[in-house]
């Protein structure tokens, strides 16, 4: 068991990234927060790791670096046949077992909840194996009612919480209202779309308004 968030999505580049970096920016005044990218394909096209590190203005003492890193922007189980090998929760979690217990994750998954990483596991697995806290990644956009509903659905099958959504994009109130309504989960925040979105604009609107009422700071406690 772990302490944190594990930050998924309803599907791959819907945010996950964005909404790990606006934690970072967040709560980086906590000194026991880092972030962890356990997974990522595509990596001659994308670092989140990097990413967030950036956008997020956070030192690089908050990231943890060890991680499972696969080239081709494809599904986890995939990327790994294709690199000639396997990928595994068990060889997953090795990669922070010299970690101290006062660490509170700000983990982002790969994908969707479930994602292949092999035969027989998925991204909804491992974060079965994490113990934490879920926070979804949604889209505003036609769709997210469903995907989100989805995504819910898988994590509380595996007696996860799901602590709330993070809606990214235009704002559409109907879609917020209908995810809290069906799905018996609270929006923490919507992240709006940025002109730019450079480290001098994200950070700014990250730290004074980004889960203003402070929803998330106890997972981090």
């Amino acid at each position: 068991m772990f302490r944190g968030l594990f930050i998924t999505g309803t599907d791959t580049n819907v945010g996950k990234t964005t909404v790990a970096a606006a934690v970072l920016a967040r709560y980086g005044h906590l000194p026991s927060l880092k972030y962890w990218k356990p997974i990522q394909t595509g990596i001659e096209i994308d670092d989140d790791t990097r990413t967030v590190l950036e956008l997020s203005n956070c030192p690089e003492s908050r990231l943890h670096l060890s991680g499972i890193r696969l080239e081709r922007p494809v599904a986890p189980y995939l990327a790994a046949e294709l690199s000639g090998r396997k990928v595994t929760i068990a060889e997953v979690m090795t990669l922070i077992e010299d970690q101290p217990k006062s660490v509170r994750w700000v983990a982002e998954g790969a994908g969707g909840v479930l994602v292949p990483l092999n035969e027989s596991e998925s991204m909804v697995d491992l974060m079965a194996a994490f113990g934490m806290p879920v926070l979804i990644t949604a889209r505003s956009s036609l769709g997210t009612i469903n995907h989100t509903l989805l995504t819910l659905e898988a994590v509380r099958r595996r007696r996860l919480e799901p602590v709330g959504v993070v809606i990214v994009g235009p704002t559409d109130a109907a879609n917020r209202e209908a995810i809290e309504r069906f799905g018996s989960v609270s929006v923490v925040d919507e992240i709006p779309h940025f002109d730019r979105l450079t480290p001098e604009t994200f950070v700014p609107w990250a730290t004074s308004a980004f889960d203003r009422d402070s929803r998330l700071e106890r997972y981090f406690r």
